[in-house]
């Protein structure tokens, strides 16, 4: 298993700096990540430092609460891949999938997918808000949407990711979509139960711990 190729190692918050980015994607060189997931103003920036690499750029779409109209997401979905992001992270309207309306909740992933031109999208569906039925009802939706993957949090909620959630959201999609496990996830330990119940993708800002953590705990030698 190429841990480090399932972390998606994350810097997201309104005060982050030129310098934290930085570091960001120094650490992603070194230990060769599969994303860099930032907010949309470093993407132009983290492609460029990135381009001698196979690290991806990952950036967030109607973040971090999801009440953007349809039209503006996909908009920022168009400009994101522009700026030269691979994967875009999404957060859907909680409040139309709890009110179950979901031919609005539907347009609006459709509206990314679409905008995003072949790019992976994954769709945050911010489990802490969200009852089991509609968790299973939000991942069936980003499928038939055409979406990529479905993800539990933006980290800004309540909480984040949890196993049963991640199972949930696995038993649901079965091989038409992956999930991502995010917000929470800070030690191998925690990564690891995510990944055994069906998670392939880990955000985290904490990835060199969890993979250095990994290597501790086997041997020097062992890979990312």
């Amino acid at each position: 298993m190429k841990l480090n190729k399932m972390i998606d190692h994350t810097k997201l918050g309104a005060s982050v700096s030129a310098e934290q980015i930085q570091k960001l994607i120094d650490e992603a060189k070194v230990y060769d990540f599969k994303s860099v997931c930032v907010n949309p103003i470093w993407v132009n920036h983290a492609k460029k430092a990135l381009s001698a690499t196979d690290v991806l750029v990952c950036t967030v779409i109607g973040f971090p609460h999801g009440t953007h109209q349809p039209e503006v997401k996909a908009c920022e979905a168009v400009q994101a891949v522009k700026d030269g992001a691979d994967e875009l992270d999404m957060v859907i309207n909680v409040w139309a999938l709890k009110s179950k309306q979901y031919d609005l909740v539907k347009k609006d992933i459709e509206g990314v997918v679409k905008a995003g031109a072949g790019r992976t999208v994954k769709v945050i569906l911010e489990t802490c808000y969200l009852t089991a039925e509609e968790i299973v009802e939000g991942s069936k939706i980003a499928v038939s949407a055409g979406a990529h993957f479905v993800k539990t949090s933006t980290g800004f909620g309540t909480y984040g990711a949890r196993i049963e959630d991640v199972k949930l959201m696995k038993e649901t999609v079965g091989n038409r979509a992956e999930v991502k496990a995010s917000g929470g996830v800070r030690t191998y330990e925690d990564a690891l139960k995510m990944i055994e119940v069906g998670a392939t993708r880990i955000g985290t800002s904490n990835g060199v711990d969890i993979v250095n953590q990994r290597r501790d705990q086997h041997d020097s030698n062992t890979s990312y």
